[in-house]
């Protein structure tokens, strides 16, 4: 039985035996209808029309789903297993729904601690506010001459939160600004507070590992590891810097804007930050956004739900104190597919799936093929929430919340409920492509445009 079956609800016709009797019938009656309004008795003032009404009447309501007795077994099954190891139920969130409706629920209206389904609500915001195609840019400022490659001044960096700046990143600005005929900085270089670098968010410490990327004398052998898978024909960056890496503390007068870099899409970082639950990019990405209170403010907006399902102290998830109800865990991936329409994008392009995305938190995971899932996990929470699509047009929304110390049971088990579901469905991931996703080019030279 599949969850999303079509009803027609037919509208009667009554037909009359002869043309003439119906409308003498009609006639009839629009005559003792104007009798009584124009009538010469008393009128009354004409009240306002109250509306919101029609749309409770039958014919507008979404068509329902008969119970599945299945599913209903599925669902039992899984809570008895969980109960016979100890597990209280009242601790263990299941929610199901199609695109319209509910299908199953465990607690599914509770606020449960949901470790990393958490970032579902920083996904969310960020695409509500910045949209999948946005790009980070970090501008590249000198103050003084540029002469025979090196620069009498300062090296300035203004960024605006980019999360996913890494060594890659910075070798291929070092190159760009060799390119431009810079190779040596009498002065310092300076950052904003907005410049991150490899996850950390405390810019003092991120423009450390600038300064390390643009002189290759200075390069760790993390450093050096990481050159090594680039395209053979990068060529190492050579830009010393004679002064101080440091914050920047005034803003400089009529400083000559050299390049800007931009960075990865929004929905590729948003990607690279769900697959392998990157809490660092999370809390960069909550904080760029006004922080986490603006992130569960339009969580609950944009799905309509209150305010008390998405509970949030941070925008990572880290901490029991993340409340997430499951069925808002399945409403906010269903508010991000919406806003990924537009840009002709769903949301299984910034989840993983199985089948496609083996690396990062699905890897030793036996998740059915063509499931894109978010996982959760702290020493007392796992979870699990995602979508199944069961051909090209249907899908069920689930979401899977349990509590207790058995990490490692929980995960076998919210994967044997997800193979229960997919042998019920007769899912196979064969009926539809499960697409490779696009490799994403960290250290492109092609994000840097020289400004002259």
């Amino acid at each position: 039985h599949y969850p999303l079956p079509i009803t027609h609800y037919p509208l009667p016709i009554t037909h009359y035996p002869n043309t003439n009797q119906m409308f003498d019938v009609i006639g009839s009656s629009l005559f003792v209808l104007f009798w009584k309004l124009f009538a010469a008795t008393p009128q009354k003032t004409i009240e306002p029309l109250e509306l919101g009404a029609w749309q409770d009447t039958a014919i507008f309501e979404l068509p329902t789903t008969e119970v599945d007795p299945m599913l209903e077994k599925i669902v039992q099954d899984y809570l008895q297993t969980l109960k016979r190891q100890g597990l209280k139920s009242d601790r263990q969130g299941i929610w199901l729904q199609s695109d319209w409706e509910e299908l199953a629920s465990h607690q599914g209206k509770t606020a449960l601690s949901a470790a990393s389904l958490t970032k579902i609500a920083t996904t969310l915001a960020a695409l509500g506010k910045w949209g999948a195609d946005h790009q980070f840019v970090t501008k590249i400022f000198a103050t003084g001459e540029i002469k025979d490659g090196v620069l009498d001044g300062d090296l300035i960096v203004l960024a605006d939160g980019d999360p996913f700046f890494v060594w890659e990143e910075a070798i291929a600005l070092g190159n760009t600004l060799n390119q431009m005929g810079l190779r040596e900085v009498k002065g310092d270089l300076l950052v904003n507070n907005q410049f991150y670098m490899n996850y950390e968010s405390d810019s003092s410490k991120a423009v450390q590992f600038l300064h390390q990327a643009l002189d290759p004398k200075l390069w760790s052998s993390e450093v050096k590891q990481l050159f090594r898978s680039l395209p053979i024909t990068t060529p190492r960056p050579q830009v010393v810097i004679s002064g101080e890496a440091k914050l920047l503390k005034f803003a400089p007068t009529k400083p000559q804007s050299l390049l800007i870099h931009n960075s990865l899409t929004l929905s590729d970082i948003l990607k690279q930050m769900n697959i392998y639950s990157n809490n660092k990019m999370a809390q960069m990405l909550a904080d760029e956004l006004g922080g986490v209170e603006e992130v569960a403010l339009y969580a609950a907006k944009v799905t309509g739900l209150d305010s008390s399902e998405v509970q949030l102290i941070n925008g990572s998830g880290l901490g029991v104190e993340n409340r997430v109800s499951p069925r808002a865990a399945s409403q906010m991936l269903i508010a991000i597919d919406n806003l990924l329409k537009s840009h002709n994008l769903n949301v299984m392009d910034l989840f993983p799936m199985a089948g496609r995305d083996d690396v990062g938190t699905v890897e030793d995971r036996s998740i059915p093929a063509g499931v894109a899932v978010k996982t959760g996990t702290l020493n007392q929470v796992s979870a699990l929430a995602g979508v199944i699509r069961l051909d090209q047009e249907r899908r069920v929304w689930f979401s899977l919340i349990n509590y207790g110390w058995q990490i490692s049971y929980f995960r076998k088990q919210q994967d044997l409920f997800l193979q229960s579901l997919a042998e019920h469905w007769q899912l196979d991931a064969q009926n539809f492509a499960i697409q490779e996703s696009p490799a994403i080019y960290l250290g492109d030279p092609e994000r840097n445009v020289l400004v002259n």
